[in-house]
């Protein structure tokens, strides 16, 4: 069974930092494109930040100079360091892998349960 289990979200107030980090469980870790998503109350799914097999990485222009996305192939991990974060960035943000080091949802093809981040005023 495939699985992809977030962890590090939770409070933090405006020009705070977080650390998010994904382990995944049941896939060749190293064969795939690891992507960033979140989701806003009543708003679209967003995509956030990718990282491809070899590290090269795209970022949503919202989050460039903000968050840095990283894996480590020995661990099965990929991390969204993220700094000066403003209320707008509050989310439920949400792990995938891939086939395709592509910003585009849809071709995702295991997803996390998400984690919550809140950024207080």
């Amino acid at each position: 069974q495939v699985q992809l289990v977030e962890s590090g979200g939770g409070l933090v107030q405006a020009g705070g930092s977080l650390r998010l980090s994904c382990t995944t469980y049941g896939l060749t870790f190293r064969n795939y494109a690891m992507g960033w998503f979140r989701q806003a109350p009543g708003k679209a799914r967003e995509f956030v930040a990718v990282i491809s097999l070899g590290g090269s990485t795209l970022y949503a222009d919202s989050v460039k100079d903000r968050f840095t996305i990283s894996r480590d192939n020995a661990k099965n991990t990929v991390d969204l360091q993220m700094i000066n974060l403003q209320p707008e960035d509050t989310a439920i943000y949400t792990c995938a892998a891939g086939g395709q080091f592509t910003p585009k949802a849809e071709h995702y093809t295991n997803w996390g349960q998400g984690i919550q981040v809140t950024v207080s005023s």
